[in-house]
């Protein structure tokens, strides 16, 4: 049986109980910083943590899909090929796009 994971809401990846709480912050600054370094039109805004009204492991697997939603929301669409990618990857994807 797998242990249970929490998805970080800002990169998606999967963490522990434990570590989620160290995580999410050191992401969110890192997240800023790549932000305010993009062009304005590409800039995103601040990601937000998804709200659950109770814990559990009915409410942990919902809260992980929420996260992961939130995650794949900070995904911007190629204009030719519609495929998604971070901002800074969708300059580099650009270049040999057609």
């Amino acid at each position: 049986r797998r242990p249970c994971f929490r998805v970080c809401y800002i990169c998606g990846r999967e963490f522990g109980s434990q570590s989620i709480s160290i995580h999410e912050p050191q992401c969110l600054e890192k997240w800023h910083m790549e932000n305010n370094q993009l062009p304005r039109h590409l800039r995103r805004a601040d990601p937000r943590k998804p709200e659950l009204l109770t814990a559990g492991s009915c409410m942990l697997t919902a809260g992980n899909e929420a996260a992961y939603h939130s995650a794949q929301a900070q995904l911007l669409p190629c204009g030719n090929c519609d495929r998604t990618f971070l901002p800074d990857r969708l300059i580099v994807h650009r270049k040999s796009c057609r």
